[in-house]
């Protein structure tokens, strides 16, 4: 018996000893392709289809926790929180491009008043986001971790805005909705062209 497996025992040192520099030069390309020590990452719910555009507000942002919902409520809030500060910057830079091309020279209080409604506009609207990915991974240490992406449309944020000021008397009476609409647009297109 310990004879005839012999041939084969050999056989198979014989085959292993052929396929050794082919698995070399698998090892050796591997090693090549490895970008001098960087390796690439893939990230859930981000990229360009999740950046901001012309038409909507978006923001993603990643947390994780021992517990999955909570990796999910800490991923949201850390969202928001970037889409608000997004939408915030835009309305604060389109308010001072309106102020200053309709009403040149304009009173410190419209300016104020402008500004004081846009960040509750925000606040507002942000109930309207929408999830746009939502990823959960398992790490190894047994903690669980979750990806979101969300949206606004430009237009409820106009909207909102259009509505607030149309609620206060002062603002009103000197209020162009086109001309405002006009930097708004101008202002979203921004984010397409760059």
């Amino acid at each position: 018996m310990k004879i005839k497996m012999l041939p084969s025992i050999m056989m198979m040192a014989m085959i292993a000893f052929l396929l050794m520099p082919s698995m070399q030069s698998c090892k050796s390309s591997q090693k090549a392709s490895s970008n001098n020590g960087e390796n690439p990452i893939s990230t859930y719910c981000s990229g360009l289809e999740y950046q901001s555009d012309g038409e909507y507000f978006r923001a993603n942002n990643s947390a994780e926790s021992t517990s999955q919902s909570m990796a999910k409520k800490k991923a949201m809030s850390n969202a928001r929180l970037d889409l608000a500060a997004s939408i915030q910057t835009k309305v604060k830079s389109i308010t001072d491009n309106y102020v200053q091309s309709v009403a040149a020279g304009g009173e410190i209080e419209d300016v104020e008043r402008f500004e004081s409604l846009g960040r509750e506009v925000v606040v507002q609207e942000l109930n309207g986001i929408r999830t746009i990915c939502e990823q959960f991974t398992k790490l190894d240490n047994g903690r669980y971790k979750c990806y979101v992406a969300i949206e606004l449309a430009g237009n409820e944020i106009l909207n909102g805005m259009k509505n607030r000021i149309g609620e206060d008397e002062k603002l009103k009476i000197d209020f162009q909705y086109e001309k405002y609409k006009e930097e708004f647009e101008k202002e979203m297109d921004d984010y397409e062209n760059r």
